[in-house]
């Protein structure tokens, strides 16, 4: 009987129609996730004319459903580690899809705000999960790139949400936005009959036939017997306590993978949330700044896919501080009179850098963790991140309230970027020092 590790047969395996398989259910996963998250940028201008909110009102009304991100990203992260992917995946889907269901029968602001706190908190826990679950079917040498694709599905949701609100507001109301999202919870029963569950959590629960089994899939080619024992290496038994994030030199990078997490989630709902609002302030029709969010999440998708490719090939890190560079630029010159081309192109650089880089940040943080506390790892970095995300909204609605002029409004947009370049840069210098003290122990 041998004893073999199932990650090297993961790393090293060839890529194949599983993977893309794993990869196209999780990404639809977030294709729903980011119709949900966005939706509420496409119907503000209207239930602000609707219900009479002021900005700063209605900034707080887009914070309901980032408290709740936080809160479930920080609860299913954990609980995941214990009871499988698979499992948190599919109570955070019917969560938030259940939740945005009824937002539509909302009638007050506040059972608006209700109804998008428990969606948040669906929302919230479902991407840290899916991330796990791609890092680790994913092979070594496609790791981020795949990530990356696998994440961009988000911004298709983003995209997909201000598509429908071009086509549905005008002719149905903002109601149909939400009642949209009883379509995807049919799909629930086909996505957990596919998606596979975690190896190394099989492994873990000593479900060693359904492992081998998945281990085939993964790789036809594999030597794995009926009766080796599996193991899975990066599981040192330390369990899911937040602690194991400071352990073993990661204080440092867990410190400021949180400080960038906070910043860029900032940068994404403060322009996901006001950015046609703004647009429509600067004179432009509701039509045509639906059409900038579209922009901007394009960019988003492009961006994710670029950084994966460049992470692969040469440094995640690196390419993270210049993403955020390239984002504190571009958000400052958006409020800078261009010509529609322009302003396209930089909104498309926004996006890229912003919502991109977000994506790059999870892949990041989903390689910086071992197996046995991955979930919880990208659980904290997202839960802390939403603090972020909560103050966007907010902070866009008190820039609005004091009418500042537009280009201020988006350079105090910007100003999180350069925090969260300096950020990256000390988790890079972590790094080559942990590695070196490493190298001279060795």
């Amino acid at each position: 009987m041998r004893t073999l590790d199932v990650h090297p047969i993961i790393d090293n395996a060839r890529f194949s129609p599983f993977h893309w398989m794993v990869m196209a259910w999780c990404g639809l996963l977030l294709v729903f996730d980011g119709y949900d998250l966005f939706i509420y940028g496409v119907v503000l201008p209207v239930i602000m004319k609707e219900w009479g909110l002021t900005p700063l009102q209605a900034g707080a009304l887009g914070s309901y459903a980032l408290f709740g991100m936080m809160f479930g990203a920080l609860l299913f992260g954990s609980l995941a580690d214990r009871i499988g992917r698979k499992k948190g995946i599919a109570i955070c889907f019917a969560l938030f899809s259940g939740a945005t269901i009824l937002n539509g029968f909302a009638s007050s602001p506040s059972e608006f705000g209700i109804y998008r706190f428990i969606a948040g908190l669906g929302c919230g826990g479902l991407m840290p999960n899916a991330v796990a679950l791609m890092n680790e079917y994913a092979p070594k040498r496609l790791r981020s790139t795949l990530v990356a694709v696998m994440f961009s599905g988000y911004s298709l949701g983003g995209m997909l949400s201000a598509g429908v609100g071009i086509f549905l507001l005008p002719r149905f109301g903002w109601e149909s936005m939400f009642f949209a999202a009883a379509l995807p919870l049919l799909l629930l029963p086909v996505i957990l009959y596919y998606l596979p569950e975690s190896i190394g959590f099989l492994v873990r629960q000593g479900r060693s036939d359904e492992a081998r089994a998945l281990l085939k899939r993964l790789d036809p080619d594999c030597d794995v017997r009926d009766d080796d024992l599996l193991q899975a290496s990066d599981n040192k038994g330390k369990g899911a306590s937040v602690l194991a994030l400071f352990r073993d030199g990661l204080a440092v990078r867990t410190l400021a993978l949180w400080l960038a997490f906070f910043c860029c989630l900032l940068m994404v709902y403060a322009l996901s949330s006001w950015l046609p609002k703004l647009m429509a302030n600067a004179g432009y029709s509701l039509g045509s700044s639906l059409s900038f969010l579209l922009a901007l999440n394009f960019g988003g998708m492009a961006g994710a896919i670029l950084g994966g490719w460049l992470g692969d090939r040469y440094n995640l890190v690196k390419v993270k501080v210049a993403f955020f560079i390239g984002a504190a630029v571009s958000i400052s010159l958006l409020g800078v009179n261009s010509p529609m081309p322009v302003l396209y192109l930089l909104i498309f650089i926004a996006g890229a850098t912003t919502i991109g880089t977000q994506i790059l940040l999870y892949a990041g943080a989903a390689q910086l963790y071992g197996l046995s506390v991955r979930s919880t790892g990208l659980g904290w970095a997202s839960g802390i991140g939403r603090n972020g995300a909560i103050v966007g909204p907010l902070l866009g609605g008190a820039l609005m309230g004091i009418n500042l002029p537009l280009q201020l409004n988006f350079i105090a947009f910007a100003i999180p970027g350069a925090v969260a370049a300096l950020a990256m840069a000390v988790h890079l210098l972590s790094s080559r020092r942990h590695g070196l003290a490493t190298a001279a122990q060795a």
